[in-house]
C-alpha cells in the first residue's frame, strides 16, 4: 500500500516538472487559445472628397421672342410743352437781345393789378397811357424789358399793344404779364382773373424822338441816365470819357449810373437790341427833367 502511494507521488512529480519546462510545448489537448475579433466592427471613416459637387443642371430657359424697339425718329426732338419757352440766344437781327427777343412767341397768363398813377418800377413817371403791363421777374431782367412794346393775343383771337413799365415780382412766372386793368379787359372780362396768352415783341412804326433823364441827385459827381420814349428796346448806354466810350452799368429800376462821375454831362451813345447806336450830345444834367432829342431807332 505504501509502495502504491510512493509510485504515484513520484509520477505526479514528474508531471509537473515537464509542464514546468521553458522549452516544453503545449499539450495537444489544450490549445492555445486564439483571439477572437469583436463582433461589433467599427465602421470606416468617411474621407470628405475636396471637390465641390457639380450643382444639378438648372432647365434651359425657353426662348422667347425679342421685343423689337423702334428706331428714334430723325430730326431733333421737341422740347416738353411748358408755359413760358426757354431764352434762346440772341439772332443775327437782335445780336443784343436777352430773353425777350424779336419774331418769337411767348407763352403765358395774363392777369391784372391796380396801376394806379401808372408809374412802376422802370420809373418812367406817371402817365396817362392806360396800355401798359408789368414783366414778370425772370423776363424783366434787369429792367431790359422797361419801354418793350409788346402785342398780347389771347386764346379767343383777341389781341392788345402794351408798354412794359413795371416789374411783376415773384411768384409771377415766365412768360406772365401783368396788365393794366384797360387792357385785360380787351383780352377777356375782368371776372375770369386770368387767361391764357401768347405774346410777342414789336418795333413800332410811328413814334417820336425818344428822351434823356437824369436822376435826383445827378451832378457832374455822380449821376444817373435814363432814356424814355425808345421804339425798341435799350441795350446799353455808353457816355464820352476821353478819346473813348465807356458803358454804364444799368439798374433794376431803368437808370444806367456813373459811380465816379465820369462822362455825365457829355456826350450819350445809345444802342437798341438790334446793334443801331444813336449818339446824343448837349445834354444838361438837370435831375428829373425829360430832355427831349432828335433822334428814334429805327422800326423793324
Amino acid at each position: 500500500m505504501v509502495a502504491v502511494a510512493t509510485v504515484a507521488a513520484v509520477a505526479l512529480a514528474a508531471t509537473v516538472l515537464t509542464a514546468l519546462r521553458p522549452d516544453s510545448e503545449p499539450t495537444a489537448g489544450h490549445a492555445t487559445p486564439t483571439p477572437v475579433a469583436d463582433a461589433r466592427s467599427t465602421p470606416a471613416p468617411t474621407t470628405r472628397d475636396p471637390r465641390p459637387k457639380p450643382k444639378p443642371s438648372t432647365p434651359a430657359a425657353t426662348p422667347t421672342a425679342a421685343k423689337t424697339t423702334p428706331p428714334p425718329p430723325t430730326g431733333t426732338p421737341s422740347a416738353p410743352p411748358s408755359s413760358a419757352r426757354a431764352p434762346q440766344p440772341a439772332s443775327a437781327s437782335a445780336p443784343l437781345a436777352g430773353r425777350v427777343r424779336p419774331q418769337v412767341t411767348y407763352e403765358g397768363v395774363a392777369t391784372f393789378y391796380d396801376t394806379g398813377n401808372g408809374d412802376g418800377a422802370c420809373l418812367y413817371g406817371p402817365t396817362d397811357d392806360v396800355m401798359t403791363a408789368a414783366m414778370n421777374h425772370t423776363d424783366y431782367e434787369t429792367a431790359k424789358a422797361c419801354g418793350a412794346y409788346v402785342r398780347v393775343r389771347a386764346a379767343g383771337g383777341a389781341s392788345v399793344t402794351v408798354r412794359i413799365t413795371n416789374e411783376c415780382p415773384l411768384p409771377c412766372a415766365p412768360g406772365q404779364l401783368d396788365l393794366s386793368p384797360e387792357a385785360f379787359a380787351e383780352l377777356a372780362a375782368p371776372s375770369a382773373g386770368q387767361v391764357p396768352i401768347t405774346w410777342t415783341l414789336l418795333s413800332p412804326g410811328s413814334a417820336d424822338p425818344l428822351s434823356i433823364r437824369y436822376k435826383t441827385g445827378s451832378s457832374s459827381h455822380w449821376c444817373g441816365i435814363q432814356v424814355v420814349g425808345h421804339r425798341n428796346p435799350v441795350a446799353r448806354l455808353e457816355v464820352r470819357e476821353g478819346n473813348g466810350w465807356r458803358q454804364l452799368p444799368r439798374t433794376e429800376y431803368n437808370y444806367f449810373l456813373s459811380e465816379q462821375g465820369g462822362g455825365c454831362g457829355g456826350a450819350i451813345r445809345i444802342t437798341d437790341i438790334y446793334g443801331e447806336a444813336l449818339t446824343v450830345d448837349g445834354v444838361a444834367i438837370r435831375p428829373d427833367v425829360l430832355q427831349p432829342t432828335r433822334v428814334q431807332f429805327a422800326a423793324h
